[in-house]
């Protein structure tokens, strides 16, 4: 984990992208967290199993595009 502020992201981009694609980089702005940086390929199975709730334990094939699209649908539907 990496804490900097929004200051030291804007004037080294590009460090702390690559830094991104192996630790998660937490960008604080005064004195909070408001966002964080990190891999799309460690976290995508994790974000996508917190979209759809759900566990397959028994390793099924699942067509996680269909089933993304349905659970943001739901969730945007007022």
């Amino acid at each position: 984990m990496c804490l900097i502020t929004a200051s030291e992201l804007k004037n080294n981009l590009g460090h702390y992208m690559e830094l991104a694609k192996t630790e998660d980089v937490y960008v604080s702005k005064n004195g909070k967290v408001f966002i964080v940086l990190t891999s799309p390929e460690d976290k995508a199975l994790a974000n996508l199993d917190s979209l759809l709730g759900k566990y397959n334990p028994k390793k099924e094939a699942v067509d996680y595009d269909a089933l993304l699209k349905e659970r943001i649908f739901e969730k945007c539907v007022f």
